[in-house]
């Protein structure tokens, strides 16, 4: 080699590794694709109608956002680190019927006040929290996969919610029910505590995600689980603890949620599992694991709940559409993640 060619080569190498370390400005769905959705779809939204920005409407959709968005925070831990929860909807119907039984339960002990509350909400915690734990530990340590583990318990929880209320509902009794109410019915400035709850919940789960050794731990694990084993990473302690996160995540979304309607049937929670999927592939979260976006979930829901809430107020198509609208959108944020996969 010549002492230009060897000159030439240097230059080149140098330009490479000086590459690294400047900013990617490339266009990626993961990064601005969920955002520019929103922007779309509310500007989308706002010419179609002018109920759809009015502000009642977009805090009664922030509000129904609340519920599946913490579920779905706790799901973007789950999916990072390549695993799947499909039982969540079950999970959240079983906690919802332990609150509402244990609390009906205190009353005769404690009264209807503080005591019986936080009674319940404990038992409903507790109960979410070992249905995490069990689905975690079958994984890591009974070797199953994800996806049959979770869909079994999804049927074990469902069916005992439906075994309690003897095919009918559990309410709450009326007495415990006007002190829970506030929970759900009252706020700050003007802004409901389930929508605090999600704010803070969101700055906490990106905090963790991005910020700590756990969070890294989950996207390692999703991207490379042999690599990230041979890194001397806990992996089996690690995806369980992610399991179990997303039980805490369910029972604190029941918290919420019990108090706004006082009962649980066995249909409560129907289908939240799909929704907060589907709002954590939304968000830029991939499926196969190795990337999580925790702000990219918290926006992949809301652009959920904002469909549904356009397709309610506008004639577009039938509102009997609005899962198969919903469905359609998630193949399309799958199909533009293909280029990350590759």
């Amino acid at each position: 080699m010549t002492h230009e060619q060897a000159s030439d080569a240097d230059l080149l190498s140098g330009r490479q590794a000086g590459r690294k370390w400047l900013p990617d400005f490339r266009f990626g769905y993961s990064t601005f694709g969920p955002l520019l959705a929103l922007v779309l779809l509310v500007g989308l939204g706002a010419a179609l109608s002018p109920t759809f920005i009015s502000v009642e409407n977009l805090e009664n959709v922030l509000a129904r956002s609340a519920f599946i968005g913490i579920i779905a925070i706790g799901a973007t831990f789950v999916i990072t680190s390549g695993g799947i929860d499909l039982s969540v909807g079950s999970m959240a119907a079983f906690s919802a019927a332990t609150m509402i039984v244990v609390m009906n339960w205190m009353i005769p002990v404690a009264g209807p006040g503080f005591l019986a509350i936080a009674t319940g909400v404990s038992a409903g915690f507790l109960v979410t929290v070992l249905a995490g734990l069990f689905n975690g530990t079958a994984i890591t340590a009974g070797r199953i996969e994800p996806f049959i583990v979770t869909l079994g318990m999804m049927g074990i929880l469902r069916s005992l919610v439906t075994w309690f209320a003897d095919g009918g509902a559990l309410t709450l009794d009326f007495a415990v029910r006007e002190i829970y109410r506030p929970v759900y019915f009252s706020g700050i400035s003007g802004i409901g505590w389930p929508v605090i709850a999600f704010m803070l919940m969101a700055l906490s789960g990106d905090f963790v995600m991005r910020r700590t050794l756990f969070g890294r731990h989950v996207a390692a694990i999703g991207s490379n689980e042999e690599v990230a084993r041979y890194s001397a990473i806990k992996v089996a302690r690690t995806k369980l603890l992610t399991y179990v996160v997303q039980g805490a995540c369910v029972a604190i979304a029941v918290f919420l949620y019990v108090p706004r309607l006082g009962s649980a049937t066995p249909s409560t929670g129907l289908g939240w599992e799909l929704e907060a999927i589907a709002g954590v592939i939304i968000g830029g979260t991939l499926l196969k694991g190795g990337r999580g976006r925790v702000w990219g979930t918290v926006v992949g829901v809301i652009i959920l709940s904002l469909i549904n809430n356009l397709l309610n107020l506008t004639s577009i198509v039938s509102p009997y559409l609005n899962g198969a609208v919903q469905g359609a959108v998630v193949v399309i944020a799958v199909l533009l993640q293909r280029p990350a996969r590759r």
